[in-house]
């Protein structure tokens, strides 16, 4: 999402003639875009600003501005903190900034700035579909500083895709803090499912990907879609969080152990080659040792395709800060998550394996170090290695090796030629 949100802020300021430069010094604007999901994440936002004191210092009508989760309803406490900090923006809300740009370059930033769609994007791109979130789990600050759940139109969202399909765009990613929830606020009320009919039916647009997903939300109805709608690919993006249901009840997470057990089983009915990727909070206020061992027992038993695994932070403001305590040591809490990892890597190792000797297709999307990379539907890595130019196509790749993290292989064949961009544009290369 906010790898989302700062597309469109820079697009935005492009339009007001603003361009981007590649060192902070040299800028004029300059935005940090923020998380707090984690103490850790919010300690590098704090880190990041500290070093632009100087910068402001030496030119004092620098613009810095901090916009996303870390920027809540009041931000006394943030101006005081950060003195040199000119403007604070909620995620989404760009106004505050786009004001001073305009007053500063005496450009009227609302006649100018039209549909934010990234000037030049990748061959993937993220559009979100639904701001907010209107669960509130006990671990979560999302929902006080994104706001409630508020759902775009498909009209709107096909009219983006539409545009990025001119700039080049072959894929994108359907984004939400709770995606599937989609449409329940809209008049006509629409689901995801509906959404993935319309953005089928427009040419270019080769692959739709959609996260994160609540299992709550998760009907039937939009599994079929996934495994009927042809560009909608076979991956999904399910949070189980823990494997206990007494924890699951502490988070408020609104479904239960079996519920979860019972949700994959049906997803891997409609489709059996389905990749199922979740995340994990170990260190849950009073998570015993027992009550862990369920969510590992859950993972070895479901054999997941990927596991993102955090140990549990207190966010000031969440309901877990006010009614918990934080009683699980902070090395008990990584000793939990390496065990986690160390579980899923054997698991990964495993899946991936299979794959070998097997041709899969991908989406070129870049070079990295001599080798174009991709990803399949399923979203596994892939690197080969080849003297044509390839971003941008579906191509067959025979798979080589494997590790748990990404596959190599061999180009079998050039699957489809999906507009071929001139090896002459900047997009993509080493």
């Amino acid at each position: 999402m906010n790898t989302a949100d700062s597309e469109r802020l820079g697009a935005a300021l492009e339009q007001m003639g603003i361009q981007p430069v590649e060192k902070a010094a040299e800028a004029d604007v300059i935005v940090l875009n923020s998380c707090v999901v984690r103490q850790g994440a919010e300690d590098k936002v704090a880190s990041n600003l500290a070093w632009m004191a100087p910068l402001k210092k030496d030119k004092p009508e620098r613009i810095i501005a901090l916009m996303g989760c870390m920027v809540g309803p009041k931000t006394d406490a943030l101006a005081k903190r950060f003195p040199y900090v000119d403007v604070f923006m909620r995620p989404q809300q760009f106004d505050p900034l786009l004001e001073i740009v305009g007053e500063r370059t005496g450009v009227d930033w609302e006649g100018c700035v039209g549909p934010l769609t990234p000037v030049r994007p990748d061959i993937t791109c993220h559009v979100p579909i639904i701001h907010g979130c209107d669960l509130m789990c006990t671990f979560c600050i999302i929902p006080y500083r994104r706001g409630r759940q508020v759902s775009r139109s498909i009209a709107e969202i096909a009219l983006e895709v539409e545009t990025l399909v001119s700039k080049g765009v072959k894929e994108v990613t359907l984004l939400g803090q709770t995606v599937d929830a989609y449409g329940y606020d809209l008049p006509d009320k629409p689901n995801l499912a509906d959404l993935f009919a319309r953005l089928d039916q427009i040419d270019g647009i080769e692959r739709i990907r959609f996260l994160t997903s609540h299992p709550k939300f998760m009907t039937q109805e939009i599994i079929q879609a996934v495994a009927d709608v042809p560009k909608v690919c076979e991956h999904i993006n399910l949070p189980v969080q823990a494997g206990d249901d007494e924890i699951l009840d502490e988070m408020r997470r609104q479904y239960s152990r079996q519920d979860y057990i019972d949700l994959v089983g049906r997803i891997r009915e409609a489709m059996p080659e389905v990749a199922l990727n979740t995340d994990i909070i170990v260190g849950f206020p009073g998570e015993t040792e027992e009550q862990f061992q369920q969510t590992l027992d859950l993972l070895a038993v479901l054999k997941l395709d990927k596991v993102h695994c955090a140990a549990y932070s207190t966010r000031p403001g969440t309901i877990a800060s006010r009614t918990m305590s934080d009683t699980v040591p902070e090395a008990e809490k990584t000793k939990r998550r390496q065990r986690v990892d160390l579980q899923q890597e054997q698991i990964q190792t495993e899946i991936n394996a299979k794959l070998v000797g097997q041709y899969v297709e991908i989406l070129v999307e870049g070079r990295q170090r001599g080798k174009w990379q991709g990803r399949t539907r399923s979203h596994k890595l892939v690197f080969f290695e080849d003297e044509a130019y390839h971003l941008g196509n579906l191509v067959q790749v025979k798979i080589d090796r494997s590790s748990p993290w990404s596959l190599q292989g061999t180009l079998a064949v050039r699957a489809k030629l999906l507009n071929p961009i001139s090896s002459g544009t900047n997009r993509g290369e080493d």
